[in-house]
């Protein structure tokens, strides 16, 4: 059984290939290729977006008579997706891409602006280094410059990276410790200052600053709300006790001297010897010899 997939054929011994006829091509003959799309284009007949890599069976054939540098130039024919109506485009070698010719618009595409604005400045800094040696020396003067600023950058950067590679977590921990401790102890000192300078403009009573002030209704009823009185205006509570204290020690007091008085008919008077003074205070105040704690009501009363 023969080979179905042949890859070696025979050859006979007599076998003379410059006997074989060659075929006449056309010089200009269309190339059927599978590409894909190298940019995104608009369709002019029915304005569909056709997307940068969408796959394509395309034509390919020479521009002739157009070339860049001896490099041939080759165009592409291809249908539309929707309405199947032909795109033609073509190779830009001196711009290192592609040129729609017909059937599509090119989408905008911001990063060519920007490519063509270099390629212009490069272009007219050509030009004006043409036949001026002191503008070519300025112009390198000034790219000598931007690459020593750029290296001074790079070694910064390089700087700061090593000296942060240093830098451990601990460390770190310790001086925001330490910071935190230094701004706690600031912001006491300053409430301290405060709190002294608000002592120090207080007047209090007796001081030389102090300048007592009339006092209305409202005043009077925030003292008794807060247990002061007008004569005493730095009168507080504590004091309202301790003056408490003092009176009750006082009715005590009084009560004992009461107890200790020895009046007429008690177990411990003592009647003494009345001379002619006491007599005349005696009738002065109502009182007899023989009754000395009589007293003016009691002889309304007798």
């Amino acid at each position: 059984m023969g080979e179905r997939k042949v890859l070696n054929k025979y050859y006979p011994p007599d076998f003379d290939p410059a006997k074989i006829p060659r075929r006449r091509q056309p010089k200009n003959q269309q190339i059927k290729v599978r590409m894909m799309l190298p940019m995104s284009i608009r369709c002019s007949t029915c304005g569909t977006y056709i997307y940068k890599g969408t796959k394509f069976n395309s034509r390919k054939e020479d521009v002739i008579g157009e070339t860049y540098l001896g490099i041939q130039i080759f165009r592409f024919y291809f249908k539309c997706t929707k309405c199947s109506a032909e795109i033609a485009f073509k190779t830009d070698p001196q711009n290192s891409d592609y040129v729609v010719e017909s059937g599509a618009s090119r989408n905008f595409e911001p990063w060519r602006d920007e490519d063509e604005a270099v390629e212009q400045e490069k272009k007219k800094r050509a030009a004006e280094e043409m036949g001026d040696a002191m503008k070519s020396l300025e112009n390198r003067a000034v790219d000598s410059k931007r690459d020593m600023d750029i290296l001074a950058a790079l070694e910064e950067m390089r700087s700061m990276k090593s000296r942060h590679a240093t830098v451990s977590v601990d460390m770190m921990l310790e001086t925001l410790k330490d910071s935190a401790y230094k701004k706690e102890k600031e912001i006491a000192e300053e409430l301290d200052k405060a709190d002294e300078e608000l002592i120090k403009s207080i007047a209090f009573p007796g001081s030389k600053n102090y300048v007592r002030r009339i006092q209305d209704d409202e005043d009077e009823d925030l003292d008794e709300d807060f247990g002061q009185s007008p004569s005493n205006p730095c009168k507080f509570p504590d004091d309202n006790l301790k003056e408490k204290e003092i009176a009750e020690e006082l009715d005590k007091a009084d009560e004992e001297l009461i107890k200790s008085i020895a009046f007429p008919g008690s177990k411990n008077y003592v009647r003494r010897i009345q001379d002619d003074e006491d007599e005349d205070l005696d009738e002065d105040f109502g009182q007899s010899p023989s009754n000395p704690c009589k007293f003016p009501d009691d002889n309304l009363k007798d």
